[in-house]
C-alpha cells in the first residue's frame, strides 16, 4: 500500500438486543477481529449498543404501560460517557490499534437520567476517547425516544489514518450539516444507519461524491430470532421491519465502503453479519477535488453565508461564587 492508503472496515453486527454489557463485550471482540484484519478505521451502525428501538414505530400509544417499561429498560442499558462500557471499548481499540466510530444509546447522568441521546463515540487507535456526538434531530417517531444534539456534535478528528467524521441516518439529508462537515475537511466519514436499504445507499453515495471523501456506510443486522421471547414489544418490532422481504429479518444490513467519486469500493452486503473491508488511498481525494470542492472553489461565499453555533448547550448551568461554571454532582 502507498503511504496514503488506509484500510477501512464497516462492521455489520447484530446487537445482543437490549443488553448493554453483552453488546459491549461482543463489539470488543469485533473490534479486535477488525484489527487482525488490518483495519485502520472501523465503523459500526446506529445505536448498536444496545440496539435500535424499532418498536417506537408501532408502539407510540399515550401512557402505554408496556412502552413505558421498555423505555425504562432502554434507559437502564444506555451508555454513560465515560464509564466502564466506554473504557472497555477504548481498551479494545488500543489492542486492535484501530480508530473506532460506534453508535450508542447515550445517557448523560451529569444532568438527568431521563433523556437518552442517539450518539456516536470516536475512539483513537491508542484507546483514547476522542469525542461523542449526538444526532441533531431524531427522525419521525424517534423523537419519543431521543433528545436533540447541539452544534458541539459537529466534529472531525485528526487521526494517523486521516480526518475522521461521522453522521447518523437522516442527518445525511440535512444540507447545512453536510456543508459544515465538508468544510471541516473530512477525509473518512462514517455514515451510521439502523439498516442500509437502497435509499440510504443513495444518501451515502451522494455524501461521498459531494464531500469528496471516503464513506464507511454501515448498518446492523437483526432478526426476530435475535430478540428475546421475553421482550414485551417483540411482535411490534417484527411488524416494523420494512426494508426486507425475508421472513423474520428486521434489519437486513446493507453495509459497504464508498470512494470519493461516489462508487462502491466494497459491498454492499446484506443478510448476515460481516466485516466489510476496503483499501482507501487518501491521495485520491485531491484528484476528485479538481472538479468539485463544495466548501472551497465550488462555493460562493460572496453570495451564501453559513454560521454554525458550535457551543455545547447543556440543559442548565450552575454558576459558583467566583462566576465560574460548576457541577454540583461532581462536588458532592
Amino acid at each position: 500500500m502507498s503511504p496514503s492508503t488506509v484500510r477501512l472496515a464497516a462492521a455489520q453486527v447484530t446487537p445482543v438486543f437490549m443488553s448493554r454489557d453483552a453488546t459491549i463485550a461482543k463489539v470488543c471482540s469485533v473490534i479486535e477481529e477488525a484489527g487482525r484484519g488490518g483495519a485502520d478505521v472501523v465503523g459500526f451502525g446506529e445505536t448498536l449498543v444496545p440496539g435500535y428501538p424499532m418498536w417506537v414505530y408501532g408502539a407510540a400509544g399515550w401512557d402505554d404501560p408496556v412502552t413505558k417499561r421498555v423505555f425504562a429498560q432502554l434507559q437502564e442499558n444506555s451508555v454513560e460517557v465515560p464509564s466502564a462500557a466506554t473504557d472497555a471499548l477504548c481498551e479494545a481499540a488500543r489492542r486492535a490499534h484501530t480508530t473506532v466510530v460506534i453508535g450508542i444509546n447515550e445517557r448523560d447522568d451529569r444532568y438527568s437520567r431521563g433523556t437518552i441521546f442517539n450518539s456516536q463515540l470516536f475512539i483513537s487507535a491508542e484507546g483514547v476517547l476522542l469525542g461523542v456526538r449526538r444526532k441533531l434531530l431524531p427522525t419521525h417517531a424517534e423523537r419519543l425516544v431521543w433528545g436533540q444534539g447541539d452544534g458541539s456534535s459537529l466534529q472531525v478528528h485528526d487521526t494517523p489514518s486521516g480526518r475522521v467524521g461521522a453522521a447518523i441516518c437522516w442527518e445525511h439529508w440535512m444540507p447545512l450539516l453536510r456543508f459544515t462537515m465538508h468544510a471541516l475537511g473530512e477525509q473518512i466519514h462514517v455514515a451510521s444507519w439502523p439498516e442500509v436499504p437502497d435509499i440510504h445507499h443513495v444518501a451515502s453515495r451522494h455524501y461521498a461524491f459531494e464531500g469528496r471523501c471516503f464513506v464507511i456506510c454501515v448498518g446492523s443486522y437483526l432478526t426476530t430470532a435475535d430478540i428475546s421471547p421475553d421482550f414485551e414489544l417483540r411482535d411490534v418490532i417484527d411488524a416494523a421491519g420494512q426494508f426486507t422481504d425475508v421472513a423474520g429479518e428486521v434489519l437486513p444490513g446493507g453495509s459497504g465502503i464508498i470512494g470519493p467519486d461516489g462508487n462502491w469500493l466494497a459491498g454492499p452486503v446484506s443478510g448476515r453479519e460481516e466485516i466489510v473491508y476496503a483499501e482507501a488511498d487518501l491521495a485520491r481525494i485531491g484528484g476528485e477535488q479538481l472538479a468539485f470542492d463544495a466548501a472551497g472553489h465550488y462555493n460562493r461565499p460572496d453570495i451564501f453565508a453559513l454560521t454554525v453555533d458550535a457551543r455545547a448547550r447543556p440543559p442548565l448551568t450552575f454558576v459558583g461564587a467566583d462566576g465560574a461554571d460548576v457541577n454540583p454532582k461532581e462536588e458532592s
